[in-house]
Parts: structure tokens; C-alpha cells; sequence
């Protein structure tokens, strides 16, 4: 497995395969990897013939000095984890690698944002979609693949591609969930005993939706009362949204169509 640093160094590794017209998967990440990551570079180690995971902590999709300098990163162990998963080549740099200046131009994918994490986190998805616009053009993967637990995040990806006609296939891959049913996230690791044990109300919420339409309900008011129920008024959880909206355009609906 090769690491690298530098566009320069990427482009000149992936020469040789552009030329041999082997297809590349590629990984987008920020590191902290876990499971639901491993399952994403497997999908993309079965389909295409040379796998790129970048690890890269992008500063422009945080709304929080704290939240940025508090992010896990663990690169010598990640490095570990993708060489035993078959990953070809890791391009882990630096921010000043990607941004060498602070950039003038940056992605806006409207509409889509303006919903769910996209109100509570101003900024968010412009920096996503310019890093990952960025990683594209340095890395021009044939499929990348995306987890379906940041499904706004995957919605926006997908409009972005179809917008910008940049040619990548979006692979979208199955949650992965703990035993609990917790979904496997990297900010999991900052969560305190207390808190981990709480956060796992939010699938239950989940579970509550998904009984009741499942039975039939198709009233969006009926649905989203009764989940939000099942979540317990405690200091440690604040519920900032839980809604039901289109899975393309992310915009909220009013009745539930089977």
C-alpha cells in the first residue's frame, strides 16, 4: 500500500493505471476509521480493480473551532486499517495541500441544505461539497463510494455530480449499525459512558417511525410525534430535527407515499 502526501505524487501513482484503463474506487474520508468505513473501501476492493482512500479532516465543512480541533485522528492506525482491508493507496495531506490559500471559490448546493443538518450547521455542506468537488478533480475516481448514514450529505453529492457532470458513479452503501443499533460514527469515541448510553434513543425513534409506517400511517405529523416521543428529556440529548423529507430533494412532505 502506497502513501502520499501531495496531489503531484496521487496523479503520478494513478498514471500508470489510467493508462492500463484499470477502474478506481475511491473512499473519501476524514479518518477515525471504523467499520461502516471498512464497509464502504470492501464494497469498492470488490468492484473496481485499484481502491484510493483519502483521510483528510476538511476545516471548511465545520461550524466549530472546537469541534474541528476535537475531531479523532488516529492516521498510523488508520493506515494499519486499510492495508489489511486491500486499500492500493492512501493520499492523506495536508490542509495546506488542499488549500494552500484560503479559496475564493466554493460549492453552494442550494435547496437541499436548507433543511435538516444544513439549518442547524451553516456552512456545512458548502465546505463538503467543495472538498469533495476538490478530491474528485485530484483523485478522478471511476466510483466513489458514500455511506448512507449521512443521507443529506449523499443527496448533496449526487446533486453535485449531476450538476457539475463530473464523471463518477456515486455508490451509495447500507448503514452500519452497533449491536444497540446505533449507527457507526467516528464522534461516537467522544461520547461519554452516560452519553452513549442515551444516544441510542435516537434509533429507537427511528424504529417507532418506521413501525408506524409500516402499518400503514401515512400522516408525517402522526409519525414524527409519536418518535419523538420515545426519546427521553434528558440534559445530555437535545433534539435538534426529526423529520421526514423527499430522499432526493430533501424537502419535507406532508403525507407519506408507499
Amino acid at each position: 500500500m502506497d502513501l502520499v502526501n501531495s496531489i503531484s505524487s496521487l496523479r503520478t501513482k494513478l498514471a500508470s493505471d489510467r493508462q492500463k484503463g484499470r477502474t478506481v474506487g475511491f473512499v473519501p474520508t476524514m479518518g477515525a476509521l471504523h467499520d461502516g468505513h471498512f464497509r464502504l473501501i470492501d464494497r469498492a476492493r470488490e468492484e473496481c480493480q485499484r481502491v484510493v482512500v483519502s483521510i483528510f479532516v476538511n476545516p471548511l465543512q465545520f461550524d466549530s473551532k472546537d469541534d474541528l480541533s476535537n475531531y479523532p485522528r488516529d492516521l498510523d492506525s488508520d493506515l494499519e486499517s486499510c492495508a489489511a482491508h486491500g486499500v492500493d493507496l492512501v493520499f492523506a495531506p495536508s490542509v495546506d495541500e488542499i488549500y494552500p490559500s484560503q479559496p475564493c471559490c466554493v460549492i453552494e448546493v442550494t435547496r437541499l441544505t436548507e433543511h435538516l443538518c444544513g439549518r442547524y450547521r451553516p456552512g456545512h455542506f458548502q465546505g463538503v461539497a467543495t472538498a469533495v468537488a476538490k478530491l474528485f478533480q485530484i483523485v478522478k475516481p471511476d466510483r466513489a463510494y458514500f455511506g448512507q448514514k449521512d443521507a443529506q450529505q449523499l443527496a448533496v453529492i449526487r446533486r453535485l455530480v449531476t450538476d457539475l457532470n463530473i464523471p463518477v458513479e456515486i455508490v451509495s452503501v447500507p448503514i452500519v449499525r452497533e449491536a444497540d443499533g446505533l449507527a457507526l460514527s467516528s464522534r461516537n469515541n467522544l461520547l461519554s459512558l452516560a452519553e452513549r448510553k442515551v444516544a441510542v434513543s435516537l434509533y429507537d425513534a427511528l424504529l417507532e417511525a418506521e413501525r408506524l409506517i409500516t402499518s400503514g400511517v401515512t400522516d408525517v405529523d402522526i409519525v414524527t410525534s409519536a418518535a419523538k416521543e420515545t426519546i427521553p428529556l434528558d440534559s445530555k440529548l437535545r433534539l435538534e430535527y426529526l423529520e421526514i423529507v423527499d430522499p432526493v430533494a430533501i424537502q419535507p412532505v406532508l403525507n407519506i407515499e408507499a
